[in-house]
């Protein structure tokens, strides 16, 4: 079973901050008395209660900042190619949907709505414990149609231009499939780089987005494990917008491109 490192993260916080403020409160008074009696100028702290005292300030800034700032995450799948490249570790925005408690992500204050075409990062309705990361494609009340490789929304095609093949040449630790080309799609806003692989079938079907759930994509599009398989998001799956990379080192092949550090996420 995968760990909850933000439920972890908040066990711990409260822990530590539960014994600092015990001891605060009781505890410390009575090692002063005791000491004065001993006549010992300052009695020192239980090992407990110092790394309480240290740790508290340092878990409480870190929950506060990934539970409402910022979250880092790192991309383990190509499904996201050419946008986003394994080994590439990204920013996520937080506050970008509206702020949530952690652990239980119920949305206190709302302060901004998906978009069309938002690279999201959100638990994967199959198994909330993985996170996934996809192109937002569809909001609520619309209908998606993805025929012959073709991407329709609400009855309209979705341009893409083609780029050309997509060659090992454009990156340094991601080796392309010889069959993959390269589009720029037109997603209402926003265009980005999709790819398409003369290989592979086209997985067609038209889907009508309920309320309060999207329907995501991967811009990989024949090699990713998205909407077209498994169905929507709901809303309170969203964890936020992918906006920036800030490394990009891939472990199993030893091999970064520092180049990509800095890069924007659209």
């Amino acid at each position: 079973m995968k760990p909850d490192f933000s439920l972890l993260l908040v066990v711990l916080t409260s822990l530590t901050g539960l014994i600092w403020l015990f001891d605060s409160l009781f505890l410390k008074r009575r090692r002063m008395d005791r000491a004065v009696q001993k006549s010992i100028e300052r009695p020192r702290d239980p090992v407990i209660i110092e790394y309480s005292r240290s740790l508290f300030p340092v878990l409480l800034i870190v929950l506060l900042f990934r539970s409402f700032l910022f979250e880092p995450f790192k991309i383990p799948s190509g499904s996201m190619i050419p946008t986003l490249l394994v080994g590439d570790f990204i920013v996520v925005n937080k506050y970008a949907y509206g702020l949530r408690l952690p652990v239980t992500h119920t949305k206190m204050v709302p302060i901004g709505e998906p978009q069309r075409g938002d690279v999201v990062v959100f638990r994967y309705p199959v198994d909330p414990r993985v996170n996934f990361i996809k192109r937002l494609i569809g909001l609520p009340g619309d209908t998606i149609s993805y025929r012959n490789k073709q991407l329709y929304v609400n009855g309209e095609k979705v341009g893409a231009e083609p780029r050309g093949h997509y060659g090992s040449s454009e990156v340094k630790c991601t080796t392309p499939r010889p069959d993959a080309m390269r589009l720029t799609e037109t997603l209402g806003s926003v265009s980005h780089d999709i790819l398409l692989h003369a290989g592979s079938g086209s997985r067609d079907g038209q889907w009508q987005v309920p309320e309060g759930h999207y329907f995501v994509m991967g811009d990989n599009r024949d090699r990713s494990n998205d909407s077209r398989e498994w169905g929507f998001v709901p809303d309170e799956n969203l964890m936020g917008r992918a906006v920036g990379i800030w490394l990009n080192f891939d472990y199993k092949k030893g091999c970064g491109d520092l180049s990509r550090v800095g890069s924007g996420i659209e």
